[in-house]
């Protein structure tokens, strides 16, 4: 604000215009009350609130409140132009500043000096930042259930836990993952039914990588099997060709196999010769039947213990990124000449400093006119030949270049 101090009997009561309040920030905060990221199907550009304008008697605006948004335990957030890894929000209640609103800007009071104790200027808020993001969510499970479509992953999570996953006997039943907490004794655990994986899973194929990136976070896989396919053994080492190949580190996770539909005469046919030829790989191998029950019990008691003997995963250093604040990057510019022969100036710091200009106040104009001489941009243009009258575009505002 420009303000001057008015008071009975105070002839010259000096600049008092207060400074503009701080915009608000963008926060993502992650929630365990919300399960997928569907509802930025419907709205993908959020806004925070502008502060508040200074007052007289040097009052500084209002900061303006953080804009707080809420996405699902699991999300990973990546800036979408670089994709460089922002946060990965796992615990609920997490949370992470994503863009920082802009400083309020100065008022007069804040301009005066020895020689200009009545500064007629003030200065434009800071722009907010701007970012676009992208947003995966990979589900946070102990233990994840994978295998060929129709292997009867759903079936065994229904049975184990108070997971009511939708079944029904043909392929891709699932769409998307099924969560189920399932007890042992004192403990608990989260399984996860991931939709099944088909050859060419790790391309994307058949929704490949939406489903595999669920399975990067599991302690323990179990593998199903259908004990009805014409060759489980093939459909196991496809599904763990598409695991390595979509992550190195999903080949390297604990698996316990289990040998499905043994209700089947024709699958307990092909057990003795699957586990031979399993565990010779060394595997360990279960016989089951997910719709009888038969054998549910003993695989999660197994895959309990399995997982109660593996270390506590151990923070990705990928996940944690330092950042770095390069005031070289920030103050540099560059000069171009448009068709219309007009002069574009582009850089960070030079077109905040043009959106934080008041155009109507002649010591504004002066100001502007000292920090293009100090970030040499006054210097690049004469050199490329600007003359009085010339237009020069500095971001989005249009100027005319004088004397």
């Amino acid at each position: 604000m420009v303000h001057f101090h008015r008071e009975k009997f105070v002839t010259r009561g000096g600049p008092d215009g207060g400074d503009g309040g701080r915009g608000g920030d963008v926060i993502l905060v992650a929630s365990r009350n919300l399960n997928t990221l569907f509802p930025f199907t419907r709205q993908r550009k959020f806004i925070a609130e502008h502060g508040k304008p200074g007052h007289i008697a040097n009052r500084t605006g209002q900061t303006a409140p953080p804009l707080r948004i809420t996405v699902p335990c699991g999300t990973v957030v990546r800036d979408a132009a670089t994709n460089e890894i922002i946060a990965d929000l796992v615990e609920d209640g997490q949370e992470v500043v994503v863009v920082k609103g802009g400083r309020g800007g100065r008022g007069n009071a804040r301009f005066a000096t020895s020689t200009n104790q009545a500064p007629r200027m003030a200065e434009r808020g800071e722009p907010g930042e701007e970012r676009t993001l992208r947003l995966e969510l990979k589900l946070i499970a102990d233990v994840g259930i994978v295998g060929v479509p129709n292997a009867g992953k759903s079936t065994l999570l229904s049975v184990v836990s108070n997971a009511k996953p939708k079944i029904a006997d043909y392929p891709f039943t699932t769409l998307e993952p099924n969560l189920g907490v399932v007890v042992v004794g004192d403990r608990d655990f989260v399984f996860a039914d991931i939709p099944g994986l088909i050859e060419g899973a790790h391309l994307g194929v058949g929704l490949g990588h939406a489903f595999l990136r669920h399975v990067q976070r599991t302690r323990v896989l179990i593998h199903m099997l259908n004990g009805e396919a014409e060759n489980p053994l093939a459909d196991f080492n496809q599904i763990n060709a598409e695991l390595a190949l979509f992550d190195p580190k999903l080949a390297e996770k604990p698996q316990i196999v289990a040998f499905n539909k043994m209700d089947n005469p024709e699958a307990a046919e092909k057990w003795p010769a699957l586990e031979a030829a399993l565990k010779q790989r060394g595997y360990e191998v279960m016989a089951i039947s997910a719709a009888t029950q038969s054998g549910t019990r003993e695989l999660v008691n197994r895959v309990a213990a399995v997982v109660a003997t593996l270390p506590a995963p151990a923070p990705d250093a990928a996940q944690m990124p330092t950042y770095t604040y390069d005031d070289e990057k920030r103050l540099a510019f560059t000069l171009t000449r448009r068709d219309d022969g007009a002069y574009q100036v582009r850089g960070e710091a030079i077109e905040r400093a043009a959106a934080m200009t008041y155009w109507e106040f002649h010591e504004s104009l002066q100001r502007f006119q000292r920090i293009l001489e100090t970030l040499g941009i006054t210097e690049a243009l004469e050199k490329a030949g600007v003359q009085v009258g010339d237009t020069v575009y500095i971001g989005d505002y249009e100027l005319e270049w004088g004397e």
